[in-house]
Protein backbone atom coordinates (compact mmCIF):
# COMPACT_ATOMS: atom_id res chain seq x y z
CA UNK A 1 0.00 0.00 0.00
CA UNK A 2 1.29 3.47 -0.44
CA UNK A 3 1.65 5.63 2.12
CA UNK A 4 2.98 9.43 1.82
CA UNK A 5 6.25 10.52 3.00
CA UNK A 6 5.73 13.67 3.96
CA UNK A 7 2.55 15.49 5.56
CA UNK A 8 1.02 17.44 3.26
CA UNK A 9 0.91 20.93 4.38
CA UNK A 10 -2.08 22.94 5.28
CA UNK A 11 -1.76 25.14 2.72
CA UNK A 12 -1.05 22.81 0.00
CA UNK A 13 -4.09 20.81 0.61
CA UNK A 14 -6.21 24.49 0.53
CA UNK A 15 -4.81 25.21 -2.41
CA UNK A 16 -5.94 21.57 -4.48
CA UNK A 17 -9.31 22.55 -2.99
CA UNK A 18 -9.71 25.61 -4.09
CA UNK A 19 -10.77 24.42 -7.26
CA UNK A 20 -13.45 22.54 -6.36
CA UNK A 21 -15.92 25.01 -6.04
CA UNK A 22 -19.53 25.01 -7.12
CA UNK A 23 -19.94 26.89 -10.34
CA UNK A 24 -23.29 29.10 -10.69
CA UNK A 25 -25.54 28.41 -13.27
CA UNK A 26 -25.10 30.27 -16.65
CA UNK A 27 -28.37 31.91 -17.47
CA UNK A 28 -29.69 32.94 -21.06
CA UNK A 29 -31.97 35.25 -22.00
CA UNK A 30 -35.01 34.23 -24.33
CA UNK A 31 -35.36 35.30 -28.10
CA UNK A 32 -39.01 35.48 -27.86
CA UNK A 33 -39.92 37.14 -24.61
CA UNK A 34 -36.47 38.23 -22.82
CA UNK A 35 -36.87 36.22 -20.13
CA UNK A 36 -34.16 34.46 -17.82
CA UNK A 37 -33.99 30.45 -19.17
CA UNK A 38 -31.61 27.55 -19.27
CA UNK A 39 -29.78 27.53 -22.07
CA UNK A 40 -31.08 24.62 -25.02
CA UNK A 41 -33.90 24.37 -22.70
CA UNK A 42 -38.00 25.38 -23.33
CA UNK A 43 -38.08 28.93 -22.10
CA UNK A 44 -40.50 28.37 -18.89
CA UNK A 45 -42.40 31.73 -19.43
CA UNK A 46 -43.41 31.37 -23.11
CA UNK A 47 -42.70 27.81 -23.93
CA UNK A 48 -40.63 28.65 -26.85
CA UNK A 49 -36.85 27.15 -28.24
CA UNK A 50 -35.12 28.76 -31.39
CA UNK A 51 -38.52 30.84 -32.19
CA UNK A 52 -40.07 27.50 -32.36
CA UNK A 53 -43.38 27.13 -30.02
CA UNK A 54 -42.66 23.44 -28.37
CA UNK A 55 -44.49 23.40 -24.67
CA UNK A 56 -48.45 23.09 -24.64
CA UNK A 57 -49.24 25.60 -22.08
CA UNK A 58 -48.07 29.13 -21.61
CA UNK A 59 -49.13 32.79 -22.20
CA UNK A 60 -47.86 32.64 -26.12
CA UNK A 61 -50.24 29.71 -27.09
CA UNK A 62 -53.18 31.99 -26.28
Amino acid sequence: MAVPKRKTSKARRDKRRAQHKIASPVVATCGVCSAPKLPHRVCPSCGTYRGRRYATTGPALG
